[in-house]
């Protein structure tokens, strides 16, 4: 009988085995060590475990990292790079040189032709005021002189409009200014002209007319300018205060 009943517990206590699942059993442990003193965890304890555990693995981030970092081929590649950037920046500059110092020759070699050309022609302007004053001293009425004389004349005025062409291929070009404004940057007033049938500064006579290369002053005209006689002066005055 005692046998029996020992019997039955034991299968009843195999079937309740048999009846726990294994998150049962895992349950049972933990509450096992929290009674347990010896084995009692803390949550602040579990908390540092889990930053310690994180801290671990970013060490070995890190010293992966300087594994990689020390790695001589890439040490060896990254400082070819460094090389072919500082190569390819220094051919950079000096193309941009050599671009700049063939614009600055150009410019040069344009300034010098310039300066030239203004040489040559500051030379040929007095041949070109004689040309000009033999023709204004010719009679002008040439009917009444001999072909040999008129021929002389032609060919006098042919020269001079011939280097006037010159001139004017080689960009100079002659200022001729009579009845304009007088302005001081381009014109030379050799005398003053009373003349009330002018308005005052008005160039009346051009002794020699000027000459500029593109930009640049060759030589200024030389002129006459017109001025206002004193009675003029005082009939402008007088016209002035009375429309006051």
């Amino acid at each position: 009988m005692v046998k029996n009943t020992k019997n039955k517990k034991m299968s009843a206590q195999k079937s309740s085995d048999e009846e726990r699942t294994p998150a049962d059993y895992l349950q049972d442990k933990i509450v096992d060590k929290l009674i347990n003193e010896e084995f009692n965890v803390k949550e602040e304890d579990i908390i540092e475990s889990e930053e310690d555990i994180i801290e671990s693995n970013e060490q070995e981030d890190t010293v992966a990292s300087n594994n990689i970092e020390e790695d001589p081929q890439a040490i060896r590649i990254a400082n070819l790079e460094q090389q072919l950037a500082k190569f390819k920046d220094q051919a950079l500059r000096a193309l941009a040189e050599a671009e700049n110092l063939r614009r600055r020759t150009e410019r040069e070699k344009e300034q010098w032709r310039r300066l030239a050309s203004a040489d040559l022609a500051k030379d040929l302007l007095n041949a070109v005021d004689n040309l000009r004053r033999a023709i204004d001293a010719m009679p002008t009425d040439r009917e009444l002189l001999e072909d040999s004389i008129k021929n002389v004349i032609i060919g006098v005025e042919m020269t001079e409009k011939e280097i006037l062409s010159v001139f004017d291929k080689h960009n100079i070009k002659q200022i001729n200014p009579l009845g304009e404004k007088f302005d001081y940057n381009i014109h030379q007033a050799m005398f003053e002209v009373e003349d009330v049938s002018k308005p005052l500064g008005t160039i009346v006579q051009v002794l020699a007319p000027g000459y500029v290369l593109h930009d640049r002053l060759l030589r200024a005209a030389l002129v006459g300018v017109s001025k206002t006689s004193d009675q003029g002066k005082q009939a402008s005055e007088s016209d002035t205060v009375a429309s006051k």
